[in-house]
């Protein structure tokens, strides 16, 4: 009895898949190509068609959200680099690993954990030939030790290839964290056997020391010898900072010519390329030079537009854009060179959002959020309910028609009736915000609780001793006060209860979505301060 009792039940989740994915797969019977390109500490209000008074043009990224969809209220998961890039990929917040707080270096073990689902293993594993290019920061392990018994003719581990990729092109990490040379699968191209350190900037546009972090370069020459103190990096002969972007972009381009004939005759392709700009330096070739109305900062962020029209240009040239899904985000918010761009050029690169880069508040993880697929969304949509970059994976899983195994996307919802103009996106749970100091906030409806006082993160104050009698949190309205303005934590203590219970619960159980609890690092973590993990 009991086995048939299995077998019974067994064929009700079936016949449940089935349906719930056969809506989807009727609309869906192409597979598209999908291109994500990720910038680096680009804020909300870095792109023209979300600023219209931002001080630079950014035509190509314009094109993308106005023949698309625009996620006003879109999210990278952390206010900071490596743990928004584990949650892309992953569909799950990086949080539940060994990484609580900051970001990770070149060169280490990696966070993403063997076996773990990333969008390219899911579509490697589909039908797709899955390629990155780009900037990676979530550590691979390269022979030897800094500075000694290193072999770069080693192969390294812990890369895009070990994660589902079947190409990668790019560098480790951030300019700033070393190892600067060019990765191809698992190899390092040209040894990084010379030493540099971060180089003074010159250029006038520049803000330079006028801000911290201060504006640097990573150009030749470099030394024969590491020199006495810290800091110094290794770095091949070849690398220049001021060519990285137009190295990566003309091996996408390349890539995707060769692609369009596989994909035409139905082998789809999955390209990711996060760039580096504009995270510091802001290393402008220089061809953008003195073009904008904004520094340097300006002209560097044109010249990422432009590198982005390349690659649009490059679908449009191979007859592919009509069928290719192109997602478009930013890793975190703008960096603390913000406050000076306002200053000097009138320009809002957190638009009308508080704080940036590491933190807690808006400015520190709204980001732009576009998609673009012409068979599919209609142009000129828009959806304003707040969704995260975990969401990625169950979209393109759905886009596929394969459902998640429960232990995959933990963190991640299904945006494709969204895409698709079908649903207003009502039963997307809460978001789960995070800082670079490992705080917490919650969001869910209008509905903002940050789980301390305080950015958390570079804004001063990164954190507020209360008093007795004083709020410990902090509770906003975002639809009437989405600048972080009105702290309502002693007006509204129901919903504060509410949202400390429902953050409790998606901390504890593994997971944000529907499914059965999961597993996950729970030790070393001073920062939830309300609860008690068993």
């Amino acid at each position: 009895m009991k086995k048939i009792e299995h077998k019974s039940a067994l064929a009700t989740v079936l016949i449940w898949l089935l349906f719930s994915y056969a809506p989807v797969m009727s609309q869906v019977s192409e597979k598209p190509n999908i291109i994500i390109i990720y910038t680096d500490d680009q804020g909300y209000g870095d792109v023209g068609a979300l600023n219209p008074a931002a001080k630079f043009r950014t035509p190509n990224m314009d094109k993308i959200a106005n023949e698309g969809v625009i996620f006003t209220d879109g999210h990278s998961s952390d206010a900071v680099c490596t743990p928004s890039r584990y949650s892309l990929l992953t569909g799950r917040y990086s949080w539940r690993t060994s990484l609580k707080k900051g970001v990770l270096e070149a060169d280490g073990p990696g966070l993403i954990e063997e076996g773990r689902m990333t969008i390219a293993s899911l579509l490697q594993e589909n039908g797709y030939h899955t390629a990155m290019i780009g900037k990676w920061h979530l550590q691979m392990d390269f022979a030897g030790t800094l500075g000694k018994d290193r072999d770069w003719s080693a192969p390294f581990v812990g890369g895009p290839i070990d994660h589902g990729f079947d190409y990668f092109f790019g560098i480790p990490a951030s300019m700033n964290y070393g190892v600067l040379t060019y990765l191809e699968n698992d190899r390092v191209l040209d040894p990084p056997v010379l030493w540099t350190k971060k180089k003074a900037v010159t250029d006038p546009r520049s803000f330079r020391d006028s801000v911290t972090p201060n504006d640097y370069r990573m150009t030749p020459p470099y030394v024969t010898e590491r020199g006495e103190g810290g800091t110094w990096i290794e770095v091949a002969p070849s690398f220049n900072d001021e060519l990285v972007l137009e190295t990566f972009t003309s091996h996408a381009v390349d890539y995707i010519k060769k692609a369009a004939v596989e994909s035409k005759n139905g082998k789809p392709f999955f390209l990711y390329i996060p760039l580096t700009s504009p995270h510091l330096p802001h290393s402008t070739h220089p061809d953008f030079r003195r073009i904008s109305d904004c520094g340097n900062y300006g002209d560097f962020m044109q010249e990422t537009d432009h590198r982005v029209g390349q690659i649009l240009d490059a679908l449009d040239a191979n007859g592919l854009a009509d069928n290719t899904l192109v997602i478009f985000s930013s890793d975190n918010g703008a960096e603390t060179n913000y406050t000076y761009h306002q200053e000097v050029y009138d320009h809002y690169s957190n638009l009308n959002f508080k704080g940036g880069k590491r933190d807690i508040y808006e400015g520190g993880h709204r980001v732009p959020y576009l998609m673009r697929w012409p068979a599919k969304i209609k142009a000129g949509s828009k959806v304003d309910i707040a969704v995260c970059q975990t969401d990625y994976l169950a979209t393109i899983a759905a886009i596929v028609g394969v459902p998640l195994p429960e232990d995959a996307g933990e963190d991640s919802y299904n945006l494709l009736p969204m895409l698709l103009g079908e649903s207003a996106g009502s039963d997307r749970g809460a978001v789960i915000h995070h800082s670079v100091t490992g705080h917490f906030a919650i969001r869910e409806g209008k509905w903002k609780l940050n789980m301390l006082r305080g950015s958390g993160g570079s804004l001063q104050p990164v954190f507020v001793e209360t008093k007795d009698g004083e709020p410990i949190y902090e509770l906003y309205d975002m639809e009437a006060d989405p600048g972080e303005t009105k702290n309502l934590y002693d007006q509204y203590p129901e919903v504060v209860k509410a949202l400390t219970a429902k953050i409790t619960e998606i901390i504890s159980n593994g997971r944000s979505t529907p499914g059965a609890p999961q597993d996950f690092i729970k030790s070393d973590w001073p920062q939830l301060t309300w609860m008690r993990l068993e």
